[in-house]
């Protein structure tokens, strides 16, 4: 696979990044859509991509992703909807303005990017989405109420995307990892351990790694090794599906 174009939000660190430098090294111009410049920059120039910053709960933004990547490459094959942040607290102390950004990024934005691409990859006959959802798509943990709301959300968006999108070509998948070894999960750890009234390491032995078959967190290039076949012409016939990657928490 190699020459077609993606765009991957949140793609300045962890899981974004990761798939960004996988699809690159294939051969595919990829943009790279993040709200941090530096990063985002940073990563883009790596990798010879293009970067647009963007903040993801607005929807002109959303919109001038599109609009940016069209006017540089001329189309879209391959739509990433990567970015993503936590927040952890009860839901009597839940803040609602952080609910409200939340579902604006995981979920509105999701939506918004796949409605803004899916004429061009129509009119190609061939597009692929992928949404990095979350084993918290699949099951839920407490104090995580947006962001498992969100993911949820994420895998319904993925199945209807994919009914509409298979007579076109266009293939649609979430994939749910559990806990991965980024940024944002090492900024969890602090926050599970303040709602849990645990130690750090206890929160790593006992709530990200209890369920878990493998006792280990997955890196990001596990998680981007997936997209990159999901992308591929070997998965044309795979669309509607949420692929578990997730050190068998859900084998119970």
């Amino acid at each position: 696979m190699s020459g077609r174009v993606a765009i991957i939000t949140g793609a300045a660190s962890g899981i974004g990044r990761a798939i960004a430098e996988a699809l690159a090294q294939d051969g595919n111009p990829v943009v790279v859509a993040d709200r941090n410049a530096e990063q985002g920059r940073t990563v883009a120039d790596a990798i010879g991509g293009y970067f647009v910053q963007a903040d993801l709960s607005l929807r002109k933004d959303c919109k001038r992703i599109v609009d940016e990547a069209l006017a540089q490459y001329g189309v879209v094959d391959i739509l990433i909807n990567n970015a993503g942040f936590q927040h952890i607290d009860p839901i009597e102390t839940f803040p609602e303005d952080i609910w409200e950004e939340m579902l604006a990024v995981m979920l509105t934005a999701p939506f918004l990017l796949t409605k803004y691409v899916w004429a061009t990859m129509k009119a190609k006959g061939w597009g692929r989405v992928v949404n990095i959802a979350s084993i918290h798509g699949r099951v839920a943990s407490p104090f995580k109420s947006a962001y498992i709301t969100a993911k949820h959300g994420l895998i319904g968006l993925t199945r209807t995307a994919a009914l509409e999108g298979g007579a076109h070509g266009i293939t649609v998948n979430a994939v749910c990892p559990a806990y991965v070894r980024t940024p944002l999960v090492e900024s969890q750890i602090a926050d599970q351990a303040r709602t849990r009234e645990l130690s750090p390491q206890e929160v790593i032995e006992q709530v990200m790694l209890e369920p878990a078959a493998i006792k280990r967190l997955i890196t990001p290039e596990e998680v981007a090794a997936l997209v990159v076949y999901l992308c591929s012409d070997a998965a044309g016939a795979v669309t509607g599906a949420d692929w578990a990657i997730d050190l068998g928490w859900t084998a119970r």
